[in-house]
């Protein structure tokens, strides 16, 4: 009704009413599994939130494979990447089936991931590189296997990123169609891409440094690829953010183009010289 008089009198909603809106639109817009996926991955900022009350109230180190830092991190960290994906998903063309298998595969993973590592912290123990146990060596291989299917699903969604163009065929939603946001999207995941990469030479290096019996070098080592890995998996947030928010102003389709393409480039030549640096450190290490 208040849309209906504004239209009569030519009002229109403000730039702050209608990005409100556009935010509500994608839950009360969104699929089932993309509402599932929203709520599971606000329960793991969550479950970071609380653990870092929990270190404020313990105290002990930050730093180091046994610490609070690693539920916190990454219960924050798995938490907005799953409502990420979902997110990002939702501008990409992708069969019903296909999406919910993709996106309820990805949100087991990474409930798993951040539940594993929980464990290992309450337990006071590493979570990652530990055989010192029959248990917390079925802990670390469990995390290395969810890696490898949270790769398998982000790689699925990238090829169907770059393969597939035109609307979804379900609602016919725009946003895809866009080259902005079909930019945005592309780049985004081809950053993360990267970050998978090194993700996996992390835990390759890990992995041949504990069989060698050289545990806490693994820790050292793996570490130093670890800003490589953080600026480049967040790109796939960034530049469709940005693309989005572009659609809140005036620019013609063009413009925000060029807008997202020049962000693009300053984020790769960014992550091009954090990448360099952490290669250098991970070969020397």
């Amino acid at each position: 009704m208040t849309d209906t008089v504004e239209a009569a009198h030519g009002m229109r909603p403000g730039p702050g009413a209608r990005l409100v809106s556009g935010v509500l639109g994608f839950w009360t817009h969104g699929r089932r599994v993309e509402r599932v996926c929203y709520v599971v991955g606000g329960l793991l900022l969550l479950s970071g939130l609380l653990h870092l009350g929990v270190f404020a109230v313990d105290g002990g180190p930050w730093e180091g494979p046994v610490s609070w830092r690693k539920p916190v991190t990454f219960g924050l960290s798995f938490g907005l990447t799953l409502i990420t994906i979902a997110w990002v998903a939702s501008f990409v063309p992708l069969g019903e089936r296909a999406r919910r298998v993709l996106l309820g595969v990805f949100a087991g993973a990474c409930v798993v991931e951040v539940a594993l590592i929980t464990l290992q912290g309450w337990r006071r123990v590493p979570s990652h590189f530990n055989m010192e146990t029959g248990f917390d060596t079925a802990v670390s291989r469990v995390l290395a296997a969810g890696g490898a299917v949270l790769i398998v699903t982000l790689v699925w969604l990238t090829t169907a990123a770059f393969r597939r163009d035109g609307r979804d065929g379900r609602d016919g939603r725009d946003g895809w169609g866009a080259p902005s946001m079909r930019l945005a999207v592309r780049a985004g995941l081809a950053a993360l891409m990267v970050a998978l990469a090194t993700g996996a030479a992390m835990i390759a290096r890990g992995v041949v440094q504990v069989t060698t019996g050289h545990q806490e070098t693994a820790y050292h080592v793996a570490g130093a690829l670890k800003p490589a890995h953080a600026v480049t998996m967040h790109a796939v947030l960034v530049l469709p953010a940005l693309a989005w928010l572009l659609t809140f102003t005036r620019l013609p389709e063009a413009r925000r183009v060029r807008a997202v393409a020049l962000t693009t480039g300053l984020y790769a030549a960014v992550a091009v010289v954090v990448t360099a640096w952490s290669l250098v450190a991970f070969v020397t290490a």
